[in-house]
């Protein structure tokens, strides 16, 4: 069955409004059921955690089955699901734990095409620790990750591998499960950065290798809100810094405050609505969420060919890599405007797009970009359409016209 992208897009009312939405990788819009399940949560009588009374119930009800939605959507279990504001902070609670263990001598390898929340904690951590950050760097032509400097990288002195599923400025998808057995060979860890990749295809923890990966719900349809998730006998061997009254208890123990459980309710609506993308999908929520990301991961891959092409076909466009495995983001440059021009120009005209480095701060400085306003990106969501792209072609062009006939 065709991906009915006119059916998806119905669930999605900030569509109405008309702006032509480019930037997935910033984050989606939301789901009308993830809407009306933050609005149920707040309209109802919850109170925090308790089993004594219902308010009490239905907060331990939300966080319980956020989690278990959570661990459908990557392959996890639910007890390792920890949840918090953003993956930058929950990030930095894994960085920081992980690095109080750490010794001179100890070494970390990160990566380039990472966002730099999978980079700076990582950094500071092994620098407050002594340890040495060891780098693993991108083809500067395609923007692909060899896997091979890995087996240089790693040794029996790696207590940690960063790496990106996916990055949030090229495109990029590395081959993390390839990766993943080198680091587990040396008995180091990877942590996988899978906001920029969880979006767009199925996503399966054990077939990553991934020790703990991160997703973020508003960038799949869903609130502002992170997971970081791992395997709970893990999780019980670290030991975060904490209030003393708070729950040692996993995964509660790397959860500060008290949760939003209105934003849970949403976290759990998203990966429902995930599951029904497509309607002839039978089975459990898993099995669902493997046919509908399935079928919106064609959709989008039939759309960006269809925006690379078109690409390659102007004039005063610069499209900056080209990897041999990507998910659905581009980034380039308009001969004779800045990245920020671009964007507002695009902006005048309902596309909307990001400008800048997007928090790609290694890729950018490596591309020797950064300083001169980074880039334009495009990112396709499953909601994007092919009547979309070539909106966005013909005003690149007449863009790319105007830098022309200035540079002549």
């Amino acid at each position: 069955m065709p991906f009915d992208v006119t059916r998806v897009r119905a669930a999605y009312p900030a569509l109405a409004e008309g702006f032509i939405h480019f930037d997935g990788a910033g984050g989606s819009q939301t789901a009308t059921p993830v809407i009306d399940a933050v609005a149920g949560a707040m309209r109802s009588a919850v109170s925090n955690r308790s089993s004594a009374f219902r308010p009490g119930q239905r907060a331990l009800e939300l966080v319980a089955a956020a989690r278990s939605a959570v661990a459908d959507l990557v392959g996890g279990d639910p007890a390792g699901v920890v949840f918090g504001p953003s993956s930058t902070a929950l990030l930095y609670t894994l960085a920081r734990t992980l690095g109080a263990g750490w010794h001179p001598g100890d070494e970390v390898v990160l990566c380039r095409l990472d966002h730099d929340a999978n980079v700076r904690p990582w950094v500071q951590a092994a620098e407050a620790a002594g340890a040495t950050v060891r780098w693993a760097e991108f083809d500067r032509e395609t923007g692909d990750l060899p896997v091979d400097q890995y087996a240089d990288l790693v040794n029996e002195r790696t207590r940690l591998v960063a790496v990106t599923a996916g990055s949030n400025a090229i495109g990029t998808a590395p081959d993390v499960p390839a990766i993943a057995k080198i680091a587990h060979a040396a008995g180091a860890l990877v942590c996988v950065d899978g906001v920029h990749a969880v979006p767009h295809a199925p996503t399966d923890l054990a077939t990553l290798g991934a020790d703990v990966l991160v997703t973020s719900a508003y960038k799949w349809s869903g609130p502002h809100l992170a997971a970081m998730v791992g395997d709970p006998q893990w999780w019980s061997t670290l030991r975060p810094a904490k209030l003393i009254p708070s729950s040692d208890a996993v995964p509660e123990r790397f959860e500060y405050g008290t949760p939003s459980f209105p934003l849970l309710a949403g976290v759990a609506a998203a990966v429902d609505h995930l599951a029904g993308l497509d309607p002839a999908a039978t089975g459990d929520r898993r099995a669902r969420l493997r046919a509908g990301l399935t079928a919106a991961q064609a959709h989008e891959e039939a759309l960006l060919d269809q925006l690379l092409t078109g690409l390659a076909g102007l004039d005063g466009i610069t499209v900056y890599g080209a990897p041999a495995r990507r998910w659905p983001t581009v980034s380039f440059r308009i001969a004779g405007m800045s990245p920020a021009q671009a964007q507002a120009a695009l902006g005048e005209v309902d596309l909307c797009l990001s400008a800048g480095d997007y928090y790609a701060y290694e890729y950018f400085t490596a591309m020797g970009l950064r300083d001169s306003g980074g880039a334009v990106r495009a990112s396709i969501y499953h909601y994007n359409t092919a009547d979309e792209v070539d909106r966005l072609l013909r005003e690149l062009d007449r863009l790319a016209a105007g830098g022309r006939t200035m540079a002549g």
